[in-house]
This record gives C-alpha cells, sequence and structure tokens, in this order.
C-alpha cells in the first residue's frame, strides 16, 4: 500500500502533470497470449480481481485526464502469474503503450481504457 501512495504521490509531483483526474470504476485491459496468438479485452472494476488464462488481473485505480485536455487514461495493474508470482506492479498509461506494458514471455498487456 505504501508503495501505491508514493507512486500516486510521485506522479502527481511531476512538472507539467495536471491534478485533475476523474476516478472511474473499470479498466478495460487488453491481453494477449502470444503462443496461442489470442488477443482479448478484459473488463476489471477497481479493487477487484479477474483472471486471464493464468494470469490474475488487478486494478488499483483508474484515472482520466481532466477533460479540458487531452484526453488520457491512466491505470495502476497488479498482474500475478499461477507459477511466478507477481511479474508486474506499476502504471499503464494509455496514451503511451510502450512505457509501462506488461512485456512477459507468454502475456502481453496494455490499458485500452477506463469505464
Amino acid at each position: 500500500m505504501k508503495k501505491i501512495v508514493s507512486v500516486l504521490l510521485g506522479l502527481c509531483a511531476l512538472p507539467g502533470v495536471a491534478n485533475a483526474y476523474i476516478d472511474h470504476n473499470s479498466a478495460v485491459l487488453r491481453v494477449m497470449n502470444k503462443a496461442a496468438g489470442k488477443v482479448q479485452e478484459i473488463i476489471v472494476p477497481v479493487g477487484q480481481e479477474a483472471r486471464f488464462e493464468k494470469l490474475y488481473l488487478n486494478v488499483r485505480a483508474c484515472k482520466q485526464t481532466d477533460p479540458f485536455q487531452a484526453e488520457n487514461f491512466l491505470a495502476f495493474v497488479e498482474i500475478t502469474k499461477m507459477s511466478e508470482g507477481q511479474i508486474y506492479g506499476n502504471w499503464m498509461d494509455r496514451n503511451e503503450p510502450g512505457a509501462n506494458p506488461l512485456q512477459n514471455p507468454d502475456y502481453d498487456v496494455w490499458l485500452v481504457r477506463c469505464e
């Protein structure tokens, strides 16, 4: 929990980052199984866990930038793989999917939007 709070505070303290966000109740994540070539969008309610094959996806927060600015979505996502434990825990940025996506040998995960 301390890690989440420190990341939130760090994000708000960045220069040029607006402090006005709209909280949403769920995140839409795109998950790809690389071996099978299977892609699926999953809606994960904030504070709940969803499962995709061997992955457990947990969204802690999903936010939209101020509607008077360029639209962007940010979500704090934790991903656990059955055999390996937690393999990801960070913010995902919809407008910069290459900045913080899950890139695992078996799966890729990106944020699509918040709802």
